[in-house]
């Protein structure tokens, strides 16, 4: 999307990112059409793909529409940017994640480059937000995993290691060290960039496509993760619960057959 919607640098290759596309959506189709999962997570239980996927979309979509204004502006781009530069004006408060993208700029950045950065943080972090809080309300409102229906934990939670240990507390241990890290990783990131410049390390920040990505991966992997959190320490509740049920069932069994 940003190479259609935004004019590539000296060193932009199209050719290479269409490919790099059409590589990724092959290996999706074929990861949901076969038997055996790889890495892909939860592929069977629906919205959780859906929903990062989405947040993905949304975010580079703004991005993209928020930066092509500055090249080539028009009234959705004007609309899209009035409304990153009002968010982004209400976030950027001390000690704030968009606070701190702001602050991870060198001092001789410009005030343009400044101004992009936050509006595209606070917008992007936003819309993170509204994504993770949306995640959490379907999970309630479909009662995810619904017990009544199977859950495969091989196919769905295929880098997950089971054997050793209780499954349901290795499960809730990965999930809070997931939230955790979630909630963390937007205050942790600037730090670890600003860091890196002060070795010499600075990442291109005049590049807009190297922008847009970095702020991208900077709101959308922090809720990605969290959402995983979230939705781990679900599947601990199930297993959990129909633990319980059996134990119930084994008992009234026993009961009867005593």
């Amino acid at each position: 999307m940003p190479a259609l919607f935004l004019p590539p640098a000296a060193d932009y290759n199209i050719q290479i990112i269409v490919l790099f596309a059409i590589f990724a959506a092959i290996f999706t189709l074929a990861e949901y059409c076969t038997g055996s999962p790889s890495v892909i997570e939860f592929r069977e239980a629906p919205p959780f793909n859906r929903v990062r996927f989405l947040t993905l979309f949304a975010i580079v979509l703004c991005l993209s529409i928020i930066f092509r204004g500055y090249i080539t502006p028009s009234a959705m781009t004007e609309y899209v940017q009035r409304g990153g530069s009002n968010i982004g004006a209400v976030v950027d408060f001390p000690f704030s994640p968009v606070r701190l993208m702001v602050l991870m700029l060198p001092e001789s950045a410009s005030p343009e480059l400044v101004l992009r950065v936050r509006d595209g943080a606070g917008l992007s972090y936003m819309i993170a937000a509204i994504a993770i809080i949306w995640f959490v309300v379907l999970l309630r409102l479909r009662q995810w995993p619904r017990r009544d229906a199977p859950f495969n934990v091989w196919v769905n939670l295929p880098t997950f290691n089971s054997a050793g240990g209780d499954v349901v507390e290795r499960l809730e241990r990965d999930g809070r060290i997931n939230v955790i890290l979630g909630f963390l990783l937007p205050f942790l990131v600037p730090a670890v960039l600003k860091i890196f410049a002060s070795f010499g390390a600075a990442v291109r920040l005049d590049d807009m496509h190297t922008l847009l990505w970095m702020v991208a991966a900077w709101a959308f992997l922090p809720a990605s993760i969290l959402m995983r959190g979230v939705a781990l320490s679900r599947v601990a509740q199930m297993i959990r619960a129909q633990r319980h049920a059996a134990a119930e069932r084994a008992a009234i069994s026993g009961h009867y057959a005593g």
